[in-house]
């Protein structure tokens, strides 16, 4: 087998060499098709190793804890690859040999033979030996026009083709052992970051999943052609937005006898002045401009305190545009009033055009409606808001974007 592998590796470091420049596009393409169904049997060959080494011993006899670990570091892999390697050997070494023989002669890649050995497995379990080795032919047959992911699909409805006399109950059994799989395994894991900020990871269950895709599936779209958030930056604001939503309804379960809502401290001159920072009741510091946008949400209870320290005023129902009064905000925008957002009323926040801590008063004629992405924007930008001759919001924007400054709506909400 050395002597074979060498003349292999001779002829690989030749096909290095050769000039692929100068091959015509057929044989180039004939070169690639080559060179695929040569990597497939080259990995054939080297799950027959790592199955025979595992089998032997190898790797706790040279002081390793296990063959992954030793592979390792022989194959300087990374521990997943070589978890990953272990594992499939050991699989292929109990698969049916058309599975081994169909990776041998390169007809399929190792992830289609990972796929192909446990369908084949479940098929063994649900209708016996017959219909398992009925099956490696057609996965290896749908295999030469499916990639893995493809396949893996086509596999659930296996029993259709080869034993169609238990499929139903079949599928119905791998359903409610999957709908089990899903529930054990359904997790959020929250990790605080150093800066305060949270990392989110988890794994869904299905339902779970349907309802968070409804929820922020709507919110994900670019807000308009000024939009430049990446894709991961508007599901990010997104579900924000739905959070928001939530704490906006009332509905939620107090928190320690208190309704569920943010709390945010800061200094009442710093705040007038624009300069002071906050804090939110866990601790974590704001910055002067995100205070005083998160001072706008209704959602948002304002410690505001002196110099002393001394709460001068939490929680004041006059600064907030809610009940009978939001819903004539509501009747007026219908939805984000910025030029060219379509986001309805309810993922908008009611924004005060003079900010309460510059004297502006909660009334119809001092708010607008905004989306969590213009909000944000009209605090940290240079655009200015105010209400046109017939009582309707327009935008008028800055200089460098427009340098005649002609005030600009949002006609979208109008027309619907």
């Amino acid at each position: 087998m050395l002597e074979a592998l060498a003349q292999a590796e001779v002829a690989v470091t030749d096909c290095l060499d050769a000039p692929t420049w100068a091959l015509p596009e057929h044989d180039l393409i004939a070169a690639l098709d080559a060179a695929h169904r040569l990597e497939q049997r080259l990995a054939a060959v080297t799950l027959a190793l790592v199955r025979e080494l595992d089998g032997r011993g190898t790797a706790t006899a040279q002081g390793a804890s296990s063959t992954a670990v030793w592979l390792r570091h022989r194959l300087r892999l990374g521990v997943g690859a070589a978890r990953r390697l272990t594992e499939l050997a050991a699989t292929l070494d109990t698969a049916p040999t058309g599975v081994r023989d169909a990776l041998a002669a390169g007809t399929v890649d190792v992830e289609q033979a990972r796929v192909i050995a446990d369908t084949v497995q479940t098929v063994h379990t649900a209708a016996g030996a017959q219909a398992a080795d009925k099956a490696v032919g057609v996965l290896v047959d749908w295999a030469a026009q499916f990639d893995a992911t493809q396949l893996r699909k086509l596999g659930t409805r296996i029993l259709d083709h080869v034993a169609p006399e238990v499929a139903d109950a079949a599928a119905e059994a791998a359903l409610r052992a999957q709908e089990s799989r899903a529930a054990r395994d359904r997790h959020v894991t929250i990790s605080e970051q150093p800066d305060g900020r949270l990392r989110l990871s988890g794994i869904l269950d299905t339902e779970a999943a349907a309802v968070l895709r409804a929820a922020i599936d709507p919110l994900t779209a670019p807000a308009g052609p000024a939009d430049t958030r990446t894709p991961g930056q508007r599901r990010h604001d997104a579900v924000a937005a739905v959070c928001r939503l939530a704490l906006r309804t009332g509905e939620l379960p107090e928190n320690g006898g208190d309704p569920a809502q943010i709390v945010v401290t800061t200094g009442f001159d710093g705040l007038t002045r624009q300069l002071g920072s906050g804090a939110l009741d866990f601790g974590q510091q704001l910055s002067a401009e995100t205070v005083r946008r998160l001072a706008c949400d209704a959602a948002i209870l304002p410690a505001v305190l002196n110099g002393a320290s001394q709460p001068l005023d939490v929680g004041r129902q006059r600064r907030l545009i809610a009940g009978p009064l939001r819903r004539a905000l509501v009747l007026r925008d219908r939805g984000c009033a910025f030029p060219g957002c379509d986001r309805p009323p309810r993922w908008c926040d009611a924004h005060h055009i003079q900010h309460w801590a510059d004297g502006g008063d909660t009334s119809l004629a001092n708010a607008v409606l905004l989306c969590g992405h213009h909000h944000r924007h009209v605090h940290r930008s240079e655009w200015a808001v105010r209400l046109g001759g017939d009582g309707h919001p327009e935008f008028v924007p800055p200089a460098w974007l427009d340098p005649d400054r002609l005030p600009r709506r949002n006609h979208y909400h109008r027309r619907t």
